[in-house]
């Protein structure tokens, strides 16, 4: 148990419990990408709406846990982090929302068909796109006990080791997504040209997930170096 210390008893209305909602609401729909490419690859359409639409509706809910925080963050002195620094956090927090509501978008429109050549490669980079999401979230939920401890201490070096975590996840989502790269080039010339070309677009769009949870990371990283 962490002793709470009279200086952070002065900071009334902290923004961690907001941050920490917001991005739980984000991870929420970063879930969902392993049922909705399931239902892709398995050529259920009909669940791939309905998957896509509760996307949709998560997305939007965390829309307005990002406004709320944006409208109660309050301007003071005795904010435990640097408004600025909020901010940005929970802008990256959103940028992972949007990129699954973007690629699950454009899956569904387009009722994208995954070829069965890179079918297992793309389970495994949904998979660790959405570990790199439950990375930073398990990062963020860390920002409390900071505030309590002054941003020193073992608790430090226990989120700059979740933080490096968060790194080799980030780069294993990079290796998983060329290799998927690498299989659709030899197979492209005998797709339909515009296909391979969103299947390529798609595989960028869902790296952009790790991408994006791996800046919320280096955001509170900065922090730690303050």
């Amino acid at each position: 148990m962490v002793r709470r210390s009279p200086i952070s008893n002065m900071f009334a209305g902290s923004p961690v419990k907001p941050l920490q909602e917001h991005i739980s609401k984000v991870h929420e729909a970063v879930k969902k990408l392993e049922p909705f490419f399931k239902a892709v690859i398995d050529k259920d359409y009909d669940q791939v709406a309905v998957l896509e639409r509760e996307i949709h509706r998560i997305e939007v809910d965390a829309d307005t846990l990002k406004h709320e925080l944006r409208i109660n963050l309050p301007n003071s002195l005795f904010m435990p982090m640097p408004r600025e620094r909020i901010l940005d956090i929970v802008t990256h927090q959103d940028h992972l929302a949007n990129r699954v509501k973007e690629v699950t978008s454009m899956v569904n429109g387009r009722k994208m068909q995954v070829p069965d050549e890179i079918a297992e490669l793309l389970t495994q980079f949904v998979l660790v796109n959405i570990a790199a999401s439950r990375q930073a979230k398990r990062i963020v939920n860390e920002l409390d006990e900071l505030v309590e401890v002054g941003f020193r201490g073992r608790e430090v070096t226990s989120v700059e080791e979740m933080i490096d975590e968060l790194h080799k996840i980030e780069y294993e989502a990079d290796k998983i997504g060329t290799q998927i790269n690498n299989a659709l080039f030899v197979i492209e010339k005998s797709m339909d040209p515009v296909d391979a070309v969103f299947l390529y677009r798609m595989v960028r769009e869902l790296g952009a997930v790790a991408d994006s949870a791996q800046r919320v990371g280096a955001r509170l990283e900065l922090l730690l170096a303050r």
